[in-house]
C-alpha cells in the first residue's frame, strides 16, 4: 500500500523538506504525503527512536528520509541542526513547523514555568527554527515554511498557555511573510481543529472523556484526518501557492465559527478523506466504539 494523496505523485520530486515534530501524529502523516510526492524528507524530533521508525516506514514504501534529534527550544541545537542539513542537502525547500506540545489546565494553575515552557515549545521554538531555515537557506533560494497553530479565536480555556503561545505564532507568521517576502519565501500557517491523531491518547481524567463528544461542536459533525490537514499542508508547500503568504487557513470543519445560541444539528453528506495508508485509530477513540457498540 501507499500514500493516495490527492496530488500528483511528481509534485514535490528534487526538493528537501523539513519537519519538525515529525515522529508521531500530523507531522508523521504530512512526512509520509510529502514523500509520496517524490521530496526527500528531513524528519525532526527529540524522540530518536520514533524519527526512526518513522524513517523506515518511508523508506519500506518506496520514499526517502533521514532525521536528525533536536530540541527545538534550544538556540545552539536549532543552529547547528539547520546547518548540518543544509551542508548535507545544499538547500531546503520547504519547511513544516509542526513540532509543539501543551498540557490541559486551567490558567489559576499554571505556574509560571509550566507557562513558560508550553509558549517556548509552541512560539520559540518555531520561530527559532524558522529563522534559522530563512538564514542559512531560503534567504537565497526562497522557499516556503508553514506553521502549525491551533482553534485559538475564542480564547482555549483549560489550555490558555497554548492559546497564548499559538496566537503569538499566528502573529510570526504574518511578520514573517512580510518582511520574507523580499527573499521568495513564503510564510503561511494551518490551525487544525479536533483532529483523529495519537497525540489524543497523552490526555487523561476529565479533558480525555470529553475526546469522543468533540464531534458534537463540530458544523460538519465529525473530527478531521491527518490526511485533511496534511493535503492542506502540501499545498501551501507546493507551487501551487506560490501567491499566498502570511494566510492562516482553518481546518476545523466550521467549529470555530458560530456560537452557543445557535444549535447544531446532524450533518449529513459528510464523508471524511484519509488518505493516510498507515493512520491509526487513538485508543481513547476505540474505547468508545466499543462502549457505543
Amino acid at each position: 500500500m501507499s500514500y493516495s494523496s490527492v496530488f500528483k505523485p511528481e509534485l514535490l520530486t528534487n526538493t528537501v523538506m523539513v519537519v519538525t515534530g515529525g515522529g508521531s501524529g500530523i507531522g508523521r502523516c504530512c512526512a509520509h504525503e510529502l514523500s509520496a510526492l517524490g521530496a526527500h524528507v528531513v524528519l525532526i524530533g527529540r524522540k530518536e527512536e520514533k524519527l526512526q521508525k518513522v524513517q523506515s516506514e518511508i523508506i519500506e514504501d518506496g520514499g526517502s528520509a533521514d532525521y536528525w534529534v533536536c530540541d527545538i527550544r534550544e538556540e545552539e541545537s536549532v543552529k547547528a541542526t539547520v546547518k548540518a542539513i543544509k551542508e548535507k542537502h545544499g538547500v531546503i525547500h520547504g519547511l513544516l513547523n509542526n513540532a509543539g506540545g501543551q498540557y490541559p489546565s486551567p490558567l489559576a494553575a499554571i505556574n509560571q514555568k509550566g507557562f513558560e515552557t508550553v509558549v517556548r515549545t509552541n512560539l520559540v521554538g518555531g520561530f527559532l527554527f524558522a529563522r534559522e531555515v530563512y538564514n542559512q537557506s531560503m534567504v537565497k533560494t526562497g522557499g516556503s515554511i508553514v506553521n502549525i497553530i491551533a482553534d485559538m479565536w475564542g480564547g482555549m480555556p483549560g489550555m490558555g498557555h497554548s492559546g497564548a503561545a499559538r496566537a503569538g505564532m499566528e502573529n510570526f507568521t504574518k511578520t514573517a511573510a512580510f518582511e520574507w517576502g523580499q527573499s521568495g519565501v513564503r510564510v503561511n500557517a494551518i490551525a487544525p481543529g479536533w483532529i483523529i491523531s495519537s497525540g489524543m491518547d497523552t490526555y487523561e481524567g476529565a479533558f480525555k472523556a470529553i475526546i469522543p463528544k468533540l464531534e458534537q461542536a463540530v458544523p460538519l459533525s465529525r473530527m478531521g484526518t491527518e490526511s485533511e490537514v496534511s493535503s492542506a499542508v502540501t499545498f501551501l508547500l507546493s507551487e501551487g501557492s506560490a501567491f499566498i503568504s502570511g494566510a492562516t487557513l482553518r481546518i476545523d470543519g466550521a467549529a470555530s465559527l458560530g456560537n452557543r445560541m445557535w444549535p447544531l444539528p446532524k450533518a449529513k453528506n459528510n464523508t471524511p478523506y484519509n488518505g493516510f495508508h498507515r493512520a491509526v485509530m487513538p485508543d481513547v477513540l476505540k474505547e468508545h466504539e466499543k462502549q457505543e457498540a
